[in-house]
Parts: C-alpha cells; sequence; structure tokens
C-alpha cells in the first residue's frame, strides 16, 4: 500500500471532524521539486464543500495530520497546496517490506479472472517484415506483458493475411521467373525471397502498363489490361476453385515466409500463443450477418447486399457482404473476433495493435459486436499508433526500398559494437561474449526508443540517437543496471539482513519514493495501454539513482549499518530496472 493510500482514510476524517463534511476522494500530486514534502493534497477542490480560506483550511488539516499520523512528520502551505513530509521511519519500513520481493509491482493472476487477448504484427505473407512492423510488435508484446504483470491473463495472437491478389502476385513472378529457386538453394530466409518476386511483379506490371499506354490507352485502362495482373486474378479464382497446382504452390511459398518471419520474432523476442490465419477466417462472420438479419441489426438492399446503418451513432452505413454473397473485410473481423471467443472461452476482452489509418474500421467493428449483443464487446480496444519514419524518409514496399526488420535489428547491433569499441570498456570479454553484448545493446537501444514515445503519436527513429549511452536511451539504463551489478560484485561482505535506519539521506528518500509508485505505474500503463509510462518511469529512477550514486558514497562508506542499506537499495533499483525492462521485452547486460 503506498502513502496516498493510507493517508486518504485520515484526511476524510480530519475534514470530517474539523468541517464537519464527507467527500469521496482527495487529490493528490507530486510535491515540486522547488518545495519541501514528499507528496501534496490539493485543496482547491474541496472549496466546493468546504467555506474559507485554502491556506486555513491546508494548516488545518495539515495539524491535524501530524498530530494524529505518525507518518506525518511536517508539513507546509502554499497557496491551495498542502505539502506533507512523510517520515524517514515510513520509507525506511516500506523497503524492508519489499527488499525480499522478487515480484514486486507485479500482481497475481486472480484464478476465476477474464482473460485479454492481445492481437499484433499480423503481416502479409508477400514481404518480410519492415520497420512499420517492429513499432508493431514491440508495442503489442509489451502491452500484454504489462496487461499480465498487472494481475489479467493473456493471450498473445496474431492474424496472418495469408491470401488475396497480392499473395498470388509473388506466386505468379516465382513462376514465370524463379527457375526453381528456393530458401534452400539461394541461401536467402523465405520472406526475403518471397518478397523479391512481389518486386519483380511490380517491376513487370509498370513496364506492361507503360506499353500500353504507349500503344494508346489511358492509364486505367492499362492498369486493369495488362497481362500479368489479368494472369494474378485468375489465379486468385484458381486458388478459390481449390485448383491443386496453385494450392500446393501457395502453401510451398507460404511456409518459406512463416519460416523467415519466425526468425525475425525469435531476433526481435517476441512470441504468441496461437495464429489466426485469414484463408480459414475469411468465410467466418456469414453465418452472422444471417443472424443479424434476422435480429433487424442488418438491413439488405435491393441488388442482395446488406448493409448496417450507423447514422444514428454518428458513422455511416456499412457494408457486410456484397451482392454476389462475398465476404468484405469487416465481415471477416465480426467472425474472427466471435471465433476467438469460442477457441478461448475464458477471453472477456481483446486489444487489437494496428496502425491509425484503421481507427474507423475499428470504431465500426466494435459497435456492431456490442450492437449483436456479445458481453465481451464491453472490452475491446484498439491499440491505435503512428507512422514510423528515419531520418531519410517514409518507407515504401513495391519498389523493394522497404526498411527491413531484419536488416535494422542488425544495423543495430553494428552500431551498438561501433560505440562500445569506441568507448573501449570490454578488456577480458570472449568474442562470443562480445557478440551478445551488442546484441543486448542495439536491440535494447532499437526497442526503448521505439516504446518511450506514446504510441498514439507518429515517431522519428534515429539509429545513431537510440543507441548513446547518455540521456534517455536505453544503452544508459543498461549502464545503469551494470554498474549496479558491479557494486554488487565488489560488496564483500553479508548485506542480507534488514537495516533499521533512523535517518534517511534526502537521496535516499528520493529514490524510495520512486520505487514506491513502481506498481502504480504498472496498473497506469495497463489502463492505458502505454508500455511509454513504464519505459520513462524507468529512466527517471534511473537518473535518480545515479545521482544518488554521485552524492554519497555507496562501498567506502565507513559505517556497516549504513553502507549495508546503501547496496540493499541500489539492488533493489537494479532488480526494478530489470523487471521494467523485461515489460518492455529488453534485457539487461550484468556488465558493460
Amino acid at each position: 500500500m503506498n502513502v496516498q493510500k493510507i493517508l486518504t482514510p485520515h484526511i476524510l476524517q480530519a475534514i470530517d471532524q474539523l468541517f464537519g463534511v464527507s467527500i469521496d476522494k482527495i487529490e493528490f500530486q507530486a510535491t515540486r521539486r522547488d518545495f519541501e514534502g514528499d507528496c501534496t493534497v490539493v485543496i482547491f477542490p474541496l472549496l466546493k464543500v468546504i467555506k474559507g480560506n485554502p491556506m486555513d483550511i491546508g494548516n488545518k488539516i495539515g495539524n491535524y495530520l501530524v498530530a494524529n499520523v505518525a507518518d506525518v512528520a511536517k508539513f507546509n502551505v502554499v497557496s491551495g497546496f498542502l505539502n506533507l513530509v512523510i517520515s524517514d521511519a515510513y520509507y525506511v519500513n516500506f523497503f524492508n517490506e519489499i527488499k525480499e520481493n522478487t515480484s514486486f509491482g507485479f500482481v497475481e493472476t486472480a484464478t476465476n479472472a477474464k482473460a485479454v487477448m492481445v492481437e499484433y504484427s499480423s503481416p502479409n505473407t508477400n514481404k518480410p517484415l519492415h520497420l512499420g512492423h517492429i513499432r508493431n510488435n514491440l508495442l503489442g508484446y509489451s502491452v500484454a506483458e504489462i496487461i499480465k504483470a498487472s494481475g489479467k491473463k493473456v493471450y498473445k495472437t496474431q492474424i496472418i493475411n495469408d491470401r488475396g491478389i497480392h499473395i498470388c502476385k509473388s506466386m505468379l513472378a516465382w513462376q514465370k521467373s524463379g527457375k526453381g529457386e528456393t530458401p534452400e538453394n539461394t541461401g536467402l530466409k523465405g520472406d526475403k525471397l518471397v518478397g523479391n518476386y512481389y518486386v519483380a511483379f511490380d517491376k513487370q506490371y509498370k513496364a506492361e502498363i507503360s506499353e500500353l499506354m504507349a500503344q494508346g490507352q489511358t492509364e486505367d485502362e492499362a492498369k486493369k489490361n495488362a497481362p500479368i495482373i489479368l494472369e494474378a486474378q485468375q489465379m486468385l479464382l484458381d486458388w478459390e476453385a481449390g485448383k491443386p497446382e496453385v494450392m500446393e504452390l501457395w502453401k510451398t511459398m507460404n511456409q518459406w515466409v512463416y519460416d523467415g518471419f519466425e526468425s525475425t520474432y525469435k531476433n526481435l523476442g517476441v512470441n504468441f500463443d496461437s495464429y489466426y490465419y485469414e484463408s480459414n477466417t475469411y468465410l467466418l462472420g456469414k453465418e452472422v450477418v444471417q443472424f443479424g438479419l434476422e435480429k433487424g441489426i442488418f438491413e439488405k438492399d435491393p441488388d442482395g447486399s446488406v448493409w448496417i446503418d450507423l447514422t444514428t451513432d454518428g458513422l455511416d452505413r456499412k457494408i457486410v457482404l456484397r451482392s454476389d454473397g462475398t465476404a468484405v473485410y469487416m465481415t471477416q473481423d465480426i467472425g474472427t473476433a466471435i471465433q476467438r471467443v469460442k477457441d478461448f472461452p475464458d477471453v472477456g476482452g481483446m486489444v487489437y495493435t494496428v496502425g491509425n489509418e484503421q481507427d474507423y474500421h475499428f470504431k465500426v467493428l466494435f459497435l456492431i459486436l456490442k450492437k449483436l449483443g456479445f458481453d465481451w464487446a464491453e472490452n475491446l480496444y484498439h491499440l491505435s499508433y503512428g507512422m514510423v519514419e528515419l531520418p531519410s524518409g517514409k518507407m515504401k514496399s513495391r519498389e523493394g526500398t522497404v526498411v527491413d526488420a531484419d536488416d535494422l535489428m542488425a544495423e543495430m547491433t553494428e552500431t551498438a559494437a561501433k560505440i562500445s569499441q569506441e568507448l573501449g570498456k570490454l578488456e577480458g570479454y570472449s568474442e562470443e561474449e562480445k557478440q551478445k553484448l551488442y546484441t543486448i545493446i542495439g536491440l535494447g537501444a532499437l526497442k526503448y526508443f521505439m516504446l518511450k514515445v506514446d504510441p498514439k503519436k507518429s515517431m522519428l527513429f534515429n539509429p545513431e540517437e537510440s543507441v548513446d549511452f547518455a540521456g534517455n536511451t536505453g544503452p544508459f539504463i543498461q549502464y545503469t543496471y551494470a554498474r549496479i551489478q558491479s557494486i554488487l560484485r565488489k560488496a564483500d561482505f553479508s548485506y542480507s539482513e534488514s537495516v533499521a535506519l533512523q535517518t534517511l539521506h534526502p537521496k535516499e528518500k528520493e529514490l524510495l519514493k520512486l520505487l514506491e509508485t513502481y506498481p502504480e505505474i504498472i496498473q497506469n500503463a495497463a489502463q492505458q495501454h502505454s508500455p511509454a509510462l513504464v519505459a520513462n518511469y524507468t529512466y527517471e529512477l534511473v537518473k535518480e539513482y545515479n545521482s544518488f550514486y554521485q552524492s554519497v558514497p555507496i562501498l567506502p562508506e565507513q559505517d556497516l549499518d549504513l553502507k549495508k542499506f546503501r547496496v540493499q537499495l541500489s539492488q533493489k533499483v537494479g532488480e526494478t530496472i530489470k523487471s521494467a525492462f523485461s515489460l518492455l521485452g529488453i534485457e539487461v547486460p550484468e556488465r558493460m
């Protein structure tokens, strides 16, 4: 229990006894650095029910707390803010309660708790994963880990877009010019090989369009009449009809891609509990349309197409079934959501990690599912995120100039190696240890830089800046963790038993105040679906620790009790850094 929760009943009691008024809640905020205090009660909201001067009200409550609550040592009132100084004894007791708790901040999952399913990645099978997928995967994975730490059961899933014209384009290009190329005989990752043929298709398509336009066709006509696009459309029809040789090639090339994806996921450090494939789900939802028609939720137009009218909800009319009876994306998504709850009956909510260009789609999807009467539809969340750009500009995929996920991870590791070698702190490392360290630093830099930004914001990813060993970066935090491990290795005395200090150094107290907020940070990050809260908390903790490290002696301290306490405090800060970084999917090195 944190200090605010302990103080709240006492403050409510004070207001009742001093002013004869009952209120529901107290507004707290962190005390400003230029005032003395550890937490601040905001007096202004009380003026709605208590007549008087904010200074007088604050002074009366402050005097009551000092007289009646052992944890409140003193107070001061500035304008309408009551700044409370909490006793050192409170923080020493708090620390002794948590120091042995290796899962501090995490809440155990209740056995009967409803699960949350988090969807992320959800790629197409015609090209490798790129920079945008990295942000998607890191966000989805981290939000899943944070929700789990907040006390909920979590399933991680993805839906793979494994059918459609874009897949047929890669298949057709391989058929025409592949000459039997495979990942095995080329040494290429399967997703890269298939992606090359997607680019090859586009090249050929553009050449054919130019040729037809030279013969007098308009651009639109040429796009429709180019022989290669007609062949791709025929291949899609053959796939839908289940033509054996097309199905065989489709399965083979998709498997190449899945093997490639799996390798990227492993390197990125993300995982999944289940996979859904669009080829299995694209027919789902059709029976729901019938149910919706019977209930009067959907309506049929004269041409046989089925719609839902959401104009009274501030949206528009949305088609859910074409006149030829084929499903649209919305129908698939309705069917897939329902199927997931059938597959995992304990699911009570879902999080969809999808870019902000799909904001409207998810508003409509969630509203339709609510209107269909599913109780879990009240707990659906679109984890919408902004575009990622590099300093060189936006990414494109068809021309083959995409920022490839594997290449970016390799580049990050190389950048980390270059900077580490320049800093020259790797004496005594074997080559294998160096490579492992470069990967931990490089990927830590990439993940932290991506996750410290509010998901809703678009971001500019600068590889060089992200690997800086100073400032709000992954390597700066990793370096502080390694520094703490070095202190623990050098501590040649037993420091496990609790120490009952009477007074704290201001730097010790500041660190303890930050540690106390960690459980609340996890809960807030889970509610807001924002890894940025965890990332920036970790940076604040590390900054505070470095200030403590510079200000007070740790191992050179002469007083044994004080020395033990400072080593214990360092250890707990290290554990919390490691714990917070695990929620972001980031490893920490024991030495750097």
